[in-house]
């Protein structure tokens, strides 16, 4: 049986965080995105979110790129083939090289309304079994003193692992001291591809510091140079800027390039190549976590239902939606207790649109109509 789609929206908004975000990259607070919505001949609606930024600093997509790709694209390969499962989505889109956030978008759209259509909780459609995620905290750079007050709130809020933002400047002098604060607190590096080979013997540093691990230290795009530096640390290397697809998981594994990996629904395509990068990994007993991209209320619970997945087995980044925006667009929002998130039971994503929330963030809509 099909999934008859009878039209997609694209809501694109304009969301302010409640502080601005630091990371070497540079510092967000306004952050534009869509919420695509697709609709079947039941008024059922599925939703997913695209996390591009304005700028492209994360990868080389942004959010004018998503629009001309799902619009001029990638909504035209919807309009023309048959869609029985989600799974499809990507196989279609394949032609259409890169530009997986645009992919991804639609892709949780229409893996949201096939879940409602089949009254699945989205985590139960994708296979999960875990009925609670154990979430960590991203905290960026900021001055010291507000940072030690920044993690002393969350690990008192129980957050299960504290993620801290470093760059050349601000690296191993604050984590040594931010460790004479929080001796026995699970922490966690990330450069955003801050660093070369040149600082080996610098990042060398970090193996006394009792780290889960760091994030992506080197290249956005690299993953041979990430294993010559596994090959001298101890502390275990996660990839995230570098995996884009299951091929790259694939050859980190035979380098040797890293020991945990971030997958991004986003940054991958979707959730089907989440799932098969998850199922990779899972063969080989390596430790996966979901990474975040500042998601509001939708993207965070396409996050929440992919880490029900089993190799999830390490907090994530999805905090509640408290931590990031004075009000979400979904209902009710995403809450965190004892750093831990009961995953919703109801069909789809689980969670409402707050219709209310998102009229006054949309600065434009589109709609394509399918018949």
């Amino acid at each position: 049986m099909t999934i008859p789609i009878n039209y997609i929206k694209l809501h694109k908004l304009n969301m302010r965080l409640k502080e601005p975000f630091t990371t070497s990259f540079g510092t967000l607070q306004d952050k534009e995105f869509f919420i695509t919505e697709a609709a079947d001949d039941r008024d059922n609606r599925g939703y997913g979110e695209s996390v591009a930024f304005t700028s492209p600093w994360y990868s080389e997509e942004s959010v004018k790129t998503n629009l001309h790709m799902m619009e001029d694209f990638l909504i035209p390969i919807l309009k023309e083939n048959e869609i029985k499962h989600p799974e499809e989505v990507s196989t279609l889109f394949s032609p259409i090289k890169r530009n997986n956030m645009a992919k991804s978008a639609l892709e949780g759209a229409i893996w949201d309304l096939y879940a409602k259509r089949e009254n699945l909780p989205l985590a139960k459609a994708l296979g999960g079994i875990n009925k609670e995620v154990d979430v960590g905290i991203s905290i960026g750079i900021q001055p010291l003193e507000d940072f030690l007050k920044t993690i002393d709130y969350y690990v008192q809020e129980g957050y299960k692992r504290i993620k801290i933002k470093i760059k050349p400047g601000f690296d191993v002098d604050v984590l040594r001291e931010v460790r004479k604060h929080f001796p026995d607190t699970p922490m966690m590096a990330d450069a955003n591809s801050a660093y070369t080979l040149d600082d080996i013997e610098h990042l060398k540093q970090l193996d006394d510091l009792n780290l889960m691990m760091i994030e992506q230290p080197l290249s956005h795009d690299d993953i041979v140079d990430h294993a010559k530096l596994q090959e001298v640390m101890h502390t275990p290397i996660c990839l995230d800027e570098s995996i884009h697809s299951l091929e790259d998981p694939r050859k980190a594994i035979e380098l040797g390039s890293c020991k945990v990996i971030n997958i991004k629904i986003g940054r991958v395509g979707g959730i089907t190549e989440s799932k098969r990068i998850h199922d990779l990994w899972k063969e080989h007993g390596i430790d996966v976590w979901c990474g975040g991209m500042l998601e509001a209320g939708v993207g965070r619970a396409h996050n929440i239902a992919l880490t029900t997945l089993t190799q999830f087995t390490m907090p994530g980044d999805t905090a509640g939606s408290s931590r990031y925006w004075e009000k979400d667009i979904i209902k009710p929002e995403v809450t965190v207790k004892n750093g831990v998130i009961s995953v919703p039971d109801h069909p789809g994503i689980g969670y409402e649109l707050d219709e209310e929330a998102l009229a006054n963030y949309i600065v434009e809509e589109k709609k394509f109509d399918f018949y």
